[in-house]
């Protein structure tokens, strides 16, 4: 098991370590003249020199990458003209908007989208997984007909148009809920759960609708297995064998799934922010590419990279306690 984790630790590091020469590569080296984009369209050529100066832009590129790379493990110094001020790490930059460190400006915004996402996903896994073993449970039935109809038409909807008939239903129809207004948790957790109530049920919906077909079809190919049918040989109910037995093996493939959109979901959650007024990661990143804040973005996007890495990490060792098999790949 200590072997198995390493080595996916060590791919880990080289994966970030390689989103980073992309990053790099593509926001800072790609467009041309970042010095312009930093000062702005209406800079004199003497302002531009001046930012190029400051940014160390006339630098080779590899040193240039290198002291990109030196802030993100130990920090690193940005001059603003007439002072120096120190970045601390993980330092991914300084806007070039509001001049706030990255950093300092994503974690402002992380337990926003942290919120939004760890709820969502807390119900579209219930949702989808139990969805998907009563559908494979009820095969040929009544019961697998609908949910299966469910399910398609789930994966075929916009996330927006379920926000909206959310809102426009118990908002403003039958007034159940008060319109959707994020409250930070540690100021009131009542109204905290409420506000986000509707987002999490929007990207619940869509989302577990997926995880509801997957499940299904991993639950029959596993319910075809030899095991099972030994099982059923020797009179173990249906219940336990597809609770205990079916469910196990068919997990594998939600885990990976899972694993890849929970991670992603703190970068890719643009719409359902955008939709509900949450002030959270997906929208500010849109802001920033609307200004050419390339800092911003390049610390938004290596920070969704880095919580894709992570959820597949942990996925990694979930695989390990669902099938030992796993650690000896």
């Amino acid at each position: 098991m200590t072997g198995f984790l390493l080595r996916r630790l060590g791919g880990a590091v080289f994966v970030l370590l390689s989103l980073t020469v992309i990053l790099y590569a593509v926001f800072y080296v790609a467009p041309g003249d970042v010095a312009q984009i930093a000062c702005g369209p209406r800079c004199s050529p003497a302002q531009v020199a001046q930012v190029t100066e400051q940014l160390r832009l006339d630098d080779p590129v590899y040193t240039q990458y290198w002291h990109f790379l030196q802030g993100i493990v130990a920090g690193r110094d940005f001059s603003t003209g007439t002072a120096t001020e120190h970045c601390s790490a993980p330092c991914l930059g300084v806007s070039y908007q509001s001049d706030q460190q990255v950093m300092k400006l994503i974690l402002t915004k992380l337990p926003v989208t942290g919120s939004l996402v760890i709820g969502a996903f807390v119900l579209w896994i219930l949702l989808g997984v139990g969805t998907g073993v009563l559908s494979a449970w009820r095969r040929g039935r009544i019961t697998e007909r609908v949910l299966t109809w469910l399910t398609l038409a789930g994966t075929a909807t916009p996330v927006f148009v379920i926000g909206l008939l959310l809102i426009i239903i118990f908002c403003s129809t039958l007034r159940w809920l008060p319109s959707p207004t994020y409250v930070p948790f540690t100021e009131n957790p009542e109204q905290w759960a409420w506000g986000l109530l509707l987002p999490w049920v929007s990207l619940a919906l869509i989302e577990s609708a997926k995880y509801a077909r997957l499940t299904r079809s991993s639950m029959l190919e596993t319910l075809a297995d030899d095991h099972v049918r030994t099982f059923r040989a020797y009179g173990v109910g249906e219940p336990a064998i597809m609770g205990r037995h079916a469910l196990r093996g068919a997990l594998a493939p939600v885990i990976a799934l899972s694993a890849l959109d929970f991670g992603s979901m703190f970068g890719g959650a643009v719409l359902t922010e955008s939709l509900f007024g949450i002030p959270g990661i997906g929208r500010e990143l849109v802001h920033a590419v609307k200004v050419v804040d390339l800092p911003v973005v390049v610390g938004m996007v290596l920070v969704t990279g880095f919580f894709v890495v992570l959820a597949n990490a942990v996925a990694d060792m979930l695989y390990a306690l669902a099938d030992r098999r796993v650690v000896l790949s």
